[in-house]
């Protein structure tokens, strides 16, 4: 569910020529001190696509979610919503955005027609009926208090009421850590028709590849707060191959990993066609371990 303090009238559809969202050189820490939770971060998700934002636990994408929303302030560089700096002009960036957190931010003693209710005075645009009729598709009681509700459930309501605001938008922050593999696929089900229906952009957070590869044409890897890999889904495959691990990495190795039965394996940056393509978890696999190898070698360097 949008949170209450981030709801405002939604806006049109962005022009074509300018991204959905955009991080420019966004870099985020929480105390002086502190390690960076982003660093550097550069991105642009286009209008009208399906874009997975995947990382481990703590690789920043939360953060950098909430910087979009206006939650958290970049310490360096911008962020932009259609344009606009939620920093300078909150209320019209936050009108294109629907949000959807992990905890599905629903008030226990409410019940789900009672959320509607209030997502609809909060928003003028809000769709009231379309808000119902999805949820009744979905058997789930209106009358139902949200602190009764199963994860799945939870995570439906408060995807319908985002979706229910007509905003452009989607920012889905690891709505699926918690769901069990047939809420997850349901509430992906929901997700990709609304969306495609509507020409709408989602970003869609999760460290849990599987859940993405089927619904996202976009990939964005994030990883200890870099954007170390950014491309259409397709594309990044064609463009890698797996390779052996040899003595020396060539200037198109990405990284070395262990594949899932231990056997290591390269991610080389090659359209080879002798040499099998990765999958979109080994993808992924290589530019994390690229990451955490490139954070070893700065380590080393400051120490």
């Amino acid at each position: 569910m949008t949170e209450p303090s981030s709801i405002s009238a939604a806006s049109p559809q962005l022009p074509p020529t300018i991204p959905a969202l955009e991080a420019i050189g966004v870099s985020k820490r929480y105390r002086r001190t502190g390690s960076w939770a982003l660093l550097d971060a550069d991105l642009r998700v286009p209008e009208g696509t399906i874009t997975a934002l995947v990382g481990p636990n703590g690789a920043g994408k939360s953060t950098l979610i909430r910087t979009w929303i206006g939650f958290e302030r970049p310490s360096r560089g911008r962020v932009l919503v259609g344009g606009t700096d939620p920093q300078e002009d909150r209320a019209g960036a936050v009108a294109r955005i629907g949000y959807v957190s992990q905890s599905t931010a629903l008030y226990r003693g409410l019940t789900v027609s009672e959320h509607i209710t209030l997502a609809a005075t909060l928003r003028p645009s809000f769709d009231d009926e379309a808000a119902r009729g999805r949820l009744e598709q979905l058997a789930i009681p209106l009358s139902q208090k949200a602190g009764s509700l199963s994860g799945g459930q939870a995570a439906q309501v408060a995807l319908c009421i985002a979706l229910s605001t007509g905003a452009p938008i989607l920012l889905l922050d690891e709505p699926l850590a918690a769901l069990d593999p047939l809420a997850r696929h349901e509430f992906l089900n929901l997700l990709v028709a609304a969306v495609r229906e509507r020409g709408a952009t989602a970003l869609l957070s999760s460290h849990i590849v599987s859940d993405v590869e089927a619904v996202c044409d976009q990939l964005v890897v994030l990883a200890m707060g870099r954007v170390t890999l950014q491309a259409p889904i397709r594309e990044a495959i064609a463009e890698h191959r797996l390779g052996p691990v040899g003595p020396v990495p060539s200037e198109q190795t990405v990284a070395t990993f262990a594949r899932p039965g231990g056997e290591p394996t390269a991610l080389i940056r090659s359209a080879d066609p002798s040499l099998p393509r990765p999958s979109l978890e080994e993808l992924v696999m290589g530019y994390l371990a690229a990451a955490r190898s490139s954070a070893a070698s700065s380590d080393r360097r400051a120490a």
